[in-house]
Formats: structure tokens, sequence, C-alpha cells
């Protein structure tokens, strides 16, 4: 079908004027200076004025109008063919083409006029940005290919990868996974300055001195009430009462309008406690050492009391922000050790310290939960104490030595050799064994309770290439079994921690302030996908000096947290506190560890 275009008709002798020779007769005008006009215009189109669209600005006037310019009718006809290479004939050339070679033959029109000075000033200002900009560009992917070097993984390292794990630690050469669990200590280069924290911090103090307050008057109460209720004397004033026969008088109120008390509290008994008599205590703080983590993040508040040598156990419980309660663990009475050197020997003033270990026979307390009294022991571990307290009880009280004391410390000293000998081995490499070693302990252990025989402990070093010497652990192993209930076999937890050591309670409080933030539930575990939620990877030196990306450091750090797990899809806080324990091996300062777990997890100090 022929178009039209302005009532004119379109001839077949049109079809040898195709629209790819539009500029020809521009061009040869253009070099010439001036256009032939091919084609004259019809007297019912009217010839197109391009001189009014010239800009009157001084800089950008190039006198287009000196340039005789004319108009070109264009024809549209139907392709003969339905090939798109029916529109070109073999004697045309394609537009891209055609434009190329114009600009290949660099034509400058010979009638332009010199460039002014703003001109020249523009132009040095935009080719002074596009090298700045070329240049930065340059310097950003020169940066990005190098960190992609350091951390793209050789096919030798993903064959490493695959191997059993036992092959990995027979060499000196740290694994993939040790790789990326040291990029964790890349934040103690960037301290997490007090400013930063200030807020939160003092915040948090307040908190928790408010917290210890309430416990502290609940305990008061509770202690200077029940005294006087439970005191058998009180009986005594009711007792002569219903023995003496006493009328009834008609003038008096009805019984039941009566008020009536269960004990006469007006009178003094010998065994009333006071205030002043309760004052002279020792205040802690506690935590249950188990691998259940909602019994690991209980928060505990003990009581030691010097007039009588007891103690009370009280667990602060917050249910949202505002509601609080503060109930009974361990009721008040005086205990003895149920384990160790000093199995039998009742608690005294010199047993409690940052680090002291209170054990108690499950049985013993009804009310404590179901996840408890499935162990026959209930361990504690003292993490804070009221050391001004501590100091002015002990100088008033005078406690004599024992030989218990030097057997003690010697025990320590065969634990400590092993684990100076297990330290040079576990450099740079805790992360990776101590989370191996847990799994490999659950996967040995059937029962449920945790203890293994002598001959799975030698086996699991064997397996992790940990070399101890034989006498050494000989002697490692008398000591817990002899510490133990004496059926030949140890809680695995506890012989981690003997020959292995673990950090100190500084430092725990913060792995379990950093777990109880991530648990939200405080049911013990974490799904892995809070923890990437929560996990932030900005401050990291790296992403700062932009050698890594942020989902890179965040990547490796879940990598190897998820190796260290049984399950793929959440965390324990068992396993949680051994990746740490295994980061804390390689660091010496304090700081530099709180900086690991505050910049990543948000936390205060």
């Amino acid at each position: 079908m022929d178009l039209e275009v302005k009532g004119v008709a379109a001839s077949p002798t049109s079809q040898t004027q195709p629209f790819s020779r539009r500029k020809k007769p521009l061009q040869q005008g253009w070099t010439s200076g001036s256009l032939a006009i091919q084609n004259s215009c019809p007297p019912v189109v009217p010839p197109l004025d391009l001189r009014s669209l010239v800009d009157s600005d001084d800089e950008d006037d190039f006198s287009y109008n000196r340039i005789p310019l004319s108009t070109a009718h264009i024809y549209f006809n139907p392709p003969n063919s339905s090939s798109t290479l029916g529109w070109i004939t073999p004697c045309q050339m394609p537009y891209t083409q055609h434009h190329l070679n114009e600009l290949e033959q660099d034509i400058i029109p010979e009638n332009l006029p010199a460039p002014t000075s703003k001109y020249k000033l523009k132009y040095q200002q935009y080719k002074t940005e596009m090298k700045e900009g070329y240049k930065q560009y340059s310097q950003k992917n020169a940066e990005k290919t190098k960190s992609n070097i350091i951390h793209q993984q050789s096919p030798r390292n993903k064959i490493d990868e695959k191997c059993v794990q036992g092959e990995e630690a027979r060499t000196n050469d740290l694994t993939t996974l040790d790789r990326k669990a040291l990029l964790q200590q890349g934040y103690a280069d960037n301290p997490y300055t007090t400013q930063q924290s200030a807020r939160k911090s003092d915040a948090e103090i307040v908190a928790a001195e408010k917290k210890k307050q309430t416990v502290a008057e609940q305990v008061m109460t509770d202690q200077l009430s029940r005294a006087v209720i439970s005191d058998p004397e009180q009986n005594s004033t009711t007792e002569k009462q219903e023995s003496a026969h006493i009328l009834p008088d008609s003038k008096l109120a009805p019984l039941r309008f009566r008020k009536r008390t269960l004990h006469e509290t007006k009178i003094r008994t010998h065994s009333t406690l006071t205030e002043n008599v309760l004052s002279h205590k020792v205040q802690f703080d506690g935590r249950i050492i188990s691998r259940n983590g909602r019994d690991a993040c209980r928060e505990l508040i003990g009581f030691f009391f010097n007039h009588d040598q007891s103690l009370t156990i009280y667990e602060y419980r917050q249910f949202g922000k505002n509601r609080t309660n503060v109930l009974p663990f361990i009721q008040k009475s005086t205990y003895s050790h149920q384990c160790g050197r000093r199995k039998g020997k009742q608690y005294q003033l010199g047993d409690f310290y940052i680090g002291a270990t209170l054990t108690f026979l499950s049985s013993h307390h009804p009310s404590l939960p179901e996840s408890i009294k499935q162990n026959s022991l209930l361990i504690l571990r003292i993490t804070n104490i009221d050391q001004i307290a501590l100091d002015s009880l002990k100088t008033a009280s005078v406690e004599h030595e024992d030989d218990i004391i030097s057997l003690e410390a010697s025990d320590r000293l065969v634990f400590k050799a092993i684990q100076d000998v297990l330290k040079e081995q576990l450099h740079k490499r805790g992360v990776r064994i101590l989370t191996g070693l847990g799994k490999y302990f659950q996967q040995l252990e059937k029962e449920g309770n945790g203890l293994l025989c002598k001959t799975d402990f030698k086996q699991a070093l064997e397996v992790f290439h940990l070399e101890v010497p034989e006498k050494d652990f000989e002697s490692a192993w008398l000591i817990l079994t002899s510490n133990g209930n004496g059926n030949g076999k140890v809680d695995y937890g506890e012989f981690k921690r003997a020959i292995i050591g673990e950090m100190n309670e500084y430092r725990k409080s913060f792995v379990r302030k950093a777990f109880m933030k991530l648990d939200f539930n405080k049911t013990g575990i974490v799904p892995i996908i809070d923890i990437r939620k929560c996990y932030c990877a900005k401050k990291h030196p790296q992403v700062i000096s932009g050698q890594s990306t942020e989902e890179e450091i965040k990547s490796s750090f879940l990598e190897t947290l998820k190796d260290a797990c049984s399950k793929s899809d959440e965390v324990s806080y068992g396993e949680f506190e051994d990746y740490y324990e295994g980061l804390s091996i390689g660091i010496v300062d304090d700081k530099d560890f709180i900086n690991i777990l505050c910049i990543p997890w948000g936390i205060s100090f």
C-alpha cells in the first residue's frame, strides 16, 4: 500500500531515493561551503527555514545561518519481501556504517569561528572531570581485583574443604574455615570507643543496680517474715488461750466478724532474725553450667550470710519491658560441696570468689525446673561478687588454711601444664577444633547425660591431632575421676574445661549478653535467619578500606558458625559459646575480645 505525504502521491520512481542517502547532499554542501538543491519543493509544500533555530548565544554562534540548507522529501514504501534484508539493496550502505565513515573522515568545517575563552574554560573543566572520574574508576577496579585474588579459593583449597577433618589438622597450614574465622579478629583493630556506647552503658548500669536492689529487698522481706512466722514459739500464746476456758460474751461481735491472724506476731522469740543480722552478707551473681541454653542464660543472684554460714539464690525474671519477678531458686539453708577435693565440707566465706564453683544435689530441690533436675548435680559458677563486702567480712572472721588448699593448687598446676601445650597447637585453629570437639563428643555420647569414658577422650584427641603427654593425661584423668561420681566416666564439658581451659568470666559475660540479645524468645536456641539480621559488618576494617564488602564478611562468619552447629538452620548457646571460646584462645587482651563482640552485635560494655 503506497503512502502519501501532504497530498503528494508516491511514484514508483521514488524507490531509487532511499532513507539512508538522506545526508549525502548535506555532506557535499558542508565540504564545499554550499549545498546543492537537488529536488525542488512542490508549490504545495512550503520550504523549512532552519535559520530561525540558531542559538543567540555568542559562544555557540558558529554562523550556521551562512550555510544554505534545503529540504529533502522522504518517501516510504513497504519492503518487497518479508525479510528485513529487502530494505537494503546491494548498492546501499547501512546508516550506522555510513555514520562511522563520516567520523573517520574527521571533517572540519572551513568557516567555523575560533572558540571563545568561555568555551575553552568549560571544555577544560569537562576534561578535568572526566580524567578524575576515570582515575577513581581505575583505582576502584584495581582494588576490587586485588581483593578477589586474595579471597578467591584456589582449586587446591576447594579440594581441601572436601577432605576429612583429620587430614586438615595434620598440616600446619590454615584451612579456609580457619582463615574465615580469623577475619573476626579484625574488629580488634577498630576500637569501640566509649562515646559510641556511653549512653547505652549508663542506662544498663542503672538497670543492673536497680535489679540487684530489687532482689536484695525481696530477700530481706522473705527472710524477715518467714523467720517470725515459722518460729514454733509463735504458738505458745495461742495454746495458753485455748487451755483456759473462757465463757462466750454476748457483747462481743460474732467470730466471723472478728479480725483473725495466723500467729501473734507482736511477741518476740529467741530465733527472730533482725535486719542488722541479715545485713552481714555477701551478694554475688551466678550462672548455671549447662548445655541447655535456657538454663545457661538464667539470671541468678545469690547471698551468703556470715552469721550462720547459710546461703540462698534467687532468680530474676523479666517479662517484657516493665514486668519483673524475683523468685527463690535455692532456699536459704546451709549446704556442702558435692564433688571435688572439698566434697562433704560445708561452704565457708573463702569458697566465694569470681570463678568459684558451687554444686548442689538436684534431688534436694524439688522446685527446680525439669531441665535442671535431669542431671544429678546442679553446678553454678560465680561470675561477679561484692568485693567490698567480702573483704570486710574476711577481716572480721579468721579462717585457718588446711591441706586441701595445697592439693587444689597442685591440681591446677597439672591442668595448666596440659593447657599450655594445647594452646600452642590450637593457635589460629581454635574455632574449628573446639567446635569440632563439641560435635564429636555429642556423636559419641548416646545416653544424654554427657558422660564419656577414658577411651572416648583419647580417641577424640587422636582424631583432632591434639598431642598430650601420656603422663600428664593420666594425672589429669585421675583428678577428674576422683572429683566425679566414681563410675569411671567424666562429663565431656568438664573434660574440655580442664585440659583446654576456658575464657574468664568477664569475657563470658559478654558472650552471654550477645546471645541473650539474639534469643528473643528465651529458648536457648537462635535461628540462623535472626543471626544474619542482627550481625553488622559495616565497621569491619576490611569493609571500611574497601578490600571486602559487608556481605562477604557476614557470609564468612555465618559459614564458620554453621560449621560449628549440629543443625544448619539454628544455633544453640553451647555452640555459640564454643565458637567464641575458640576465637578467644588467640586473643590476649580482654579489650580486643570485647571489641570483637561489641562491634558486630551492637552491644555496650
